[in-house]
């Protein structure tokens, strides 16, 4: 049993909406339950699967499209952009999603750096966001819903923007996310579409978040894998700004929970070209083809898979383990970028002055269709 403070809920008005904030009042006593133990998934591995989505989505019918939407869902990019005026576009985005670790604080903050990366996706500077919250109320201490929305505003605070608002209901998973609004210049919206034959591809993190998160799960990730796993998935995509300024850069996503594999192809997709990736300099996190060797892969991981493999070519002797790492899920996953094979030295340049040391050049972009591994 651990002993908590109920606390005083402050409502805050946002228009219609309500944002919970937690101020200490009087104890109570809870036994406070793993967060993991009580979602179905956790981390951008909560995802429906591409291949199910695209089934929900194919008799939606749409809006006409206002000529100042630059981005809508046309390519299934990161985030929608709208422009404003000559100068100004606003970059609209949201991402929530269930607890990928236990600890309530380091939960915030990967869910909020995860969901301010679809700015920086789009060659954008965030401005603001909005807290999204659901939580079971009955089951979890306030005191530990404070701590993720405290991980989730020092997050904010680091990208140098407020949390101005949101909304919060009681549900019977945790849930915790954010509304990001930001801003480009019109001509700098870096989309998933722009790759250019020639193009090569770098990618800003390594791979592996979700077979790390998976051995969390069972209590088989080491301290020191933990440490690896929260440093990478807390480590804001602030690089994207820099990229967007670049006229050799010529497009820009994130990995998340459609793996490598899954993004790239959304890039080759909206280019009508194919992306070439070579494994052997594709990096990866510290120790996760050991633990996907030993079975720690996740179910989203297969979904991922079974949804696009298809379209995926790999060599004869692409092993079980790489497959798994090339669909794995990423949660606040690396920026991935496709740019004009003489700017590539910068676009390093530019990762590794902001601290993304593992950043490489992971493959190529041709003509054709679809994404081949070799």
């Amino acid at each position: 049993m651990k002993t908590v403070r109920r606390s005083a809920l402050r409502v805050f008005k946002n228009t219609s909406k309500h944002f919970l904030m937690i101020t200490p009042d009087t104890p109570i006593t809870r036994a406070t339950p793993r967060l993991t133990s009580l979602s179905h998934g956790g981390g951008c591995g909560c995802k429906i699967a591409p291949g199910v989505l695209s089934e929900i989505l194919k008799n939606s019918s749409n809006l006409p499209i206002p000529p100042q939407l630059l981005v809508g869902i046309e390519t299934a990019d990161d985030a929608a952009v709208y422009q404003l005026n000559d100068e100004q576009a606003l970059i609209a985005t949201t991402d929530f999603f269930m607890p990928i670790v236990d600890d309530p604080y380091d939960f915030g903050r990967i869910a909020a750096t995860n969901a301010i990366s679809d700015v920086y996706a789009m060659g954008g500077t965030p401005i603001m966001a909005l807290g999204l919250v659901g939580m079971p109320i009955n089951v979890l201490p306030l005191e530990t819903i404070g701590a993720i929305l405290r991980g989730g505003q020092d997050v904010c605070r680091d990208a140098g923007i407020p949390i101005a608002g949101g909304h919060t209901i009681d549900s019977v998973e945790p849930i915790y996310g954010l509304v990001v609004l930001g801003l480009v210049h019109p001509s700098r919206v870096k989309k998933n579409s722009g790759a250019q034959v020639g193009d090569v591809l770098v990618l800003g993190k390594p791979l592996g978040i979700g077979i790390l998160s998976a051995a969390l799960k069972k209590d088989a990730l080491s301290a020191e894998g933990y440490t690896r796993m929260i440093a990478l998935t807390t480590q804001l995509n602030k690089p994207g700004i820099a990229l967007a300024q670049l006229d050799g850069v010529h497009a820009l996503t994130d990995i998340t929970g459609f793996g490598l594999a899954g993004h790239t192809l959304e890039l080759a997709r909206g280019a009508g070209l194919q992306v070439r990736i070579d494994w052997t300099r594709t990096p990866l996190v510290v120790g996760a083809s050991a633990l996907a060797e030993q079975g720690y892969i996740t179910g989203a991981s297969g979904r991922n898979w079974a949804s696009y493999g298809s379209e995926i070519s790999l060599p004869a002797t692409f092993s079980e383990v790489d497959k798994a790492l090339l669909s794995d899920p990423q949660t606040s996953g690396g920026l991935l970028v496709s740019c004009s094979a003489n700017s590539a030295a910068e676009v390093l340049a530019i990762f590794r002055a902001q601290g993304f040391g593992d950043a490489a050049v992971i493959g190529e972009v041709i003509p054709g269709h679809g994404v081949s591994v070799y």
